[in-house]
């Protein structure tokens, strides 16, 4: 077979299966299309020798028999989780030389399903950024072009390297984490399928925290059904997280029927932003024709705090991140600044800590450490949380109605142009997650599909809302968005 990093999970298994091919060879294309690649900086850390002892193990396991789904299949790893012996930078100077002696839950239980880890993938610092643009190894590259255009744009963020190698082929599937739409916008950027599942389903444990009531783990891959089969390897409950949801995994992928007669779609009428561009609008209103021809029925809804979700987010996430990043202080592990004679532990821990954090990381720390002080606890963070719960409860209001599912843009724009927002004001970056943050608020599970192409060519994707702990349900829902959809489109090869 020919171009096996093209393959998606689910048909490359299919291959194994049928001796078709070998985790092998389908990791040497892996391997070689990262090499080629080198412009798309998707790829930080590469384990070439590792992946093939571990495709080599994989066919083994697969000529004895005893082989789950996921057995010989590459992946690429997101920077943030954990893996044993492996860089594990979080994208992040702070983190300089550190190799972890144990490996995150999520990448294990990929491990332990014979799965191969190519290496790996860049994100912005701490998952700190919605465009890949804070990382210390530099920008990823969105292999998409507009037109004729040779501008560089975004993969979005923060898990832009998983976005981009997924849809550039260079790995079949990856991992990625999701704190206010960081698996879904760059998914939609990109061409992609990326959910996040309900806050719970995937373990964080070894996964480097931002803010630990809104992170979560989950695959980005080229479909549906390897979502599907990808979410059911990572998922489980895990005694090491104290939030992880002690609930029986169910199989998603069987899940998968594309029968959606008599679903009843919700869409909110707070979603319709003022000057969201018309393509954004006419991608909207086509997806709920596809779901409304498919069978289900389409129900105007309303989510009324929505409009605060994004001031919540920016106190929430921050007053976490500056609670989570006060371990990095150069004294276990990590970078350490050079100190001048007569420094002490304090001189120390301020330049570490300067020298190792980026520009986005140190605002969002100040911001956060402000909104704990003294005589703004309540009036900011507090406050956050009590919006917070208003939000949550509309999702549940919705829910009880009947609502199954709820249909929404998953970005307010197709992928821009790296450098075009990161001199502008930084609250213009951060309304990149108007329609994603609501869910990571929630907990809630959401999902983006690719549907469409903007008028330059560049793909532009649905996000779906469900119920929680129904991610079988929801997956459903989009692979039947997503057979209606027909999105075949590729990026024209560049790099």
């Amino acid at each position: 077979m020919s171009d096996l990093n093209k393959l998606g999970l689910a048909q490359a298994r299919d291959a194994l299966r049928k001796g078709d091919t070998t985790s092998v060879e389908l990791t040497a294309a892996c391997l070689s299309a990262i090499e080629a690649a080198g412009a798309l900086n998707a790829f930080v850390h590469k384990t070439p020798e590792l992946a093939l002892d571990q495709a080599r193990a994989a066919d083994a396991r697969i000529a004895a028999g005893d082989a789950p789904a996921m057995c010989g299949l590459p992946l690429g790893i997101k920077d943030l989780f954990c893996t044993k012996g492996v860089p594990s930078q979080a994208g992040s100077r702070i983190l300089e030389g550190f190799l972890p002696e144990y490996e995150s839950t999520v990448s294990q239980n990929l491990l332990d399903a014979g799965t191969v880890m190519l290496g790996k993938l860049n994100m912005d610092e701490f998952a700190m950024g919605s465009s890949n643009e804070t990382s210390v190894y530099g920008n990823a590259v969105n292999p998409w072009r507009r037109g004729n255009d040779d501008a560089a744009l975004t993969p979005g963020g923060s898990s832009g390297g998983s976005a981009a190698a997924v849809s550039a082929d260079l790995c079949l599937a990856a991992t990625g984490t999701d704190t206010g739409g960081s698996i879904r916008q760059p998914a939609a950027f990109t061409g992609i399928v990326g959910i996040k599942p309900t806050y719970g389903r995937c373990s964080r444990w070894g996964v480097v925290a931002f803010a630990s009531s809104l992170d979560q783990a989950g695959p980005m891959t080229k479909s549906v059904r390897d979502a599907a089969m990808m979410l059911t390897t990572m998922c489980g409950h895990d005694p090491k997280d104290s939030t992880s949801a002690d609930l029986a995994v169910p199989d998603f992928e069987a899940m998968l029927t594309g029968d959606i007669k008599g679903k009843q779609i919700g869409i909110p009428r707070e979603y319709r932003m003022d000057g969201m561009p018309e393509e954004i609008e006419t991608l909207w209103t086509q997806g709920t024709d596809m779901l409304r021809d498919a069978g289900a029925s389409i129900v105007d809804i309303t989510l009324p705090h929505t409009k605060y979700a994004l001031p919540a987010y920016y106190v929430i996430a921050p007053a976490e991140a500056s609670s989570n990043l006060a371990r990095y202080d150069g004294v276990r592990y990590g970078h350490r600044a050079t100190l001048g004679q007569g420094d002490g532990i304090t001189e120390m821990y301020e330049k570490t800590r300067a020298e190792g954090f980026g520009p986005e990381v140190q605002r969002r720390v100040m911001i956060g450490t402000y909104v704990l002080s003294a005589g703004f606890y309540d009036a900011y963070y507090n406050r956050a949380r009590r919006v917070r719960t208003l939000i949550k409860k509309d999702f549940e209001n919705v829910f009880a109605d009947g609502i199954d599912a709820i249909l929404t843009p998953a970005t307010p724009s197709a992928a821009f142009g790296l450098g075009d927002m990161t001199d502008a004001d930084p609250i213009q970056m951060y309304l990149n997650d108007v329609f994603t943050v609501t869910v990571n608020l929630a907990g809630l599970p959401g999902i983006s599909v690719p549907v469409g192409q903007d008028k330059q060519g560049l793909p532009m994707g649905l996000q779906l809302i469900g119920r929680p702990w129904d991610e079988g349900d929801l997956l459903n829902t989009a692979y039947a968005l997503e057979g209606a959809a027909g999105f075949v489109a590729k990026p024209g090869k560049w790099w």
